[in-house]
């Protein structure tokens, strides 16, 4: 037996229908929250905080490329450094980098351990030798280096 909608067009619709559309909603994967990467105790980040991730694979390579190491994230999937705020303006990261404004991480699981955390109160990487070491593991030119068309 239907439910009768109103005069004004409504459409039957069978209480079987309406528990079904109930128990499809709830077993519907519900998005995650999207997780941020905290700023350690005892530090402060007066410029805020934004993320660069990359690859796993390519963090080994990196690191000993930079001058100084900010606080690094890491897991099995990517490492993430922490740079000041507004890192990206006038910069394309290469990929397969991805600048995360806010430290936001999207489709993670967990926030990742800590795998390393500088001595003094300030946890960034400087982003300049970072865009620069990344460009260099990756192959490719930076976008001051390259040539400009017409």
């Amino acid at each position: 037996m239907g439910v009768r909608g109103t005069s004004a067009g409504g459409r039957v619709v069978s209480l079987d229908t309406l528990v079904r559309m109930k128990r499809d909603l709830q077993s519907a994967p519900r998005p995650r929250t999207p997780l941020r990467l905290p700023i350690p105790d005892g530090m402060t980040a007066p410029l805020g905080c934004d993320a660069v991730a990359v690859p796993a694979r390519f963090g080994p390579r990196v690191l000993p490329r930079l001058p100084r190491v900010g606080c690094v994230y890491a897991d099995e999937g990517h490492w993430w450094w922490l740079v000041p705020a507004d890192s990206d303006y006038a910069l394309e990261w290469p990929a397969p980098s991805h600048y995360a404004t806010g430290a936001v991480l999207l489709d993670a699981p967990r926030v990742p351990p800590l795998m390393h955390r500088p001595a003094d109160t300030l946890p960034y990487t400087p982003p300049i030798p970072l865009y620069l070491a990344l460009c260099q593991v990756t192959g490719t030119i930076p976008t001051w280096s390259r040539p400009i068309s017409a």
